[in-house]
């Protein structure tokens, strides 16, 4: 028993360690682009952290706004099933009870084994095993809007604020190259993290979110030179 608690627990702890690792990333890559691409124009320095800062704000706000949204979407989905749970729960139980039998047959019990089984799990408590079992629905991973925003929003910043700093630790007159370093050593790192997390090679994981996210700072420092040049 405590071995597979320490499991589930490890598993939760694993997908929170990605969700937190993707909005990093993405804090790092959309500023470090950002500022990269307004740095090509020929802006000032003080442009430039002005340009960034605003990106860091806007993208939490935005990462923030998203999350809260898509979770809430999600949460008020699972509401309305356990409500139709509960309501059939109260009409046809013992319909109720064969489906969640069905399901324990599906997964191998024995037929007469699973009734019992889906009883047993009935008489306890009805709708958190037609919840867990028919929808899907845990306490681990039932849906948190809150908590999905704001952690969303600090990860987010916390890997925009990185390509800021360089660019304020970085000689006024050609911050880009710091950015650049930076960001792919920051971004690098994180890749491991998250390939290790979910049992991927790291090594992959590294060259695939390098080598990304270098293509989006190009694409932006080019951009960025073009419509300086052009205004």
């Amino acid at each position: 028993m405590e071995k597979a608690q320490a499991q589930h627990s490890k598993l939760e702890n694993i997908g929170w360690l990605r969700a937190a690792v993707l909005g990093a990333n993405d804090g790092i890559v959309s500023t470090a682009s950002l500022v990269l691409g307004v740095a090509a124009s020929q802006a000032s320095h003080s442009s430039i952290l002005v340009a960034g800062a605003a990106g860091l704000v806007a993208g939490a706000m935005s990462m923030a706004t998203g999350e809260y949204v898509s979770v809430q979407s999600q949460l008020d989905a699972e509401q309305a099933a356990l409500a139709q749970e509960r309501a059939a729960l109260s009409s046809h139980p013992k319909s109720e009870l064969y489906q969640l039998a069905d399901i324990y047959i599906g997964r191998g019990l024995d037929p007469a084994l699973a009734e019992k089984v889906a009883a047993k799990l009935i008489e306890h408590d009805a709708l958190g095993a037609l919840a867990r079992d028919e929808l899907g629905i845990t306490e681990a991973l039932s849906a948190r809007p809150l908590q999905a925003a704001m952690a969303s929003a600090l990860s987010f910043s916390i890997g925009a604020a990185l390509p800021l700093l360089a660019i304020a630790l970085a000689p006024p007159t050609n911050p880009s190259p710091a950015v650049v370093v930076a960001s792919l050593l920051f971004l690098a790192v994180l890749g491991g993290l998250a390939a290790r997390a979910g049992g991927a090679d790291v090594q992959k994981g590294v060259l695939r979110v390098t080598f990304w996210s270098a293509l989006s700072m190009g694409v932006a420092i080019g951009a960025g030179a073009l419509f300086g040049a052009t205004l």
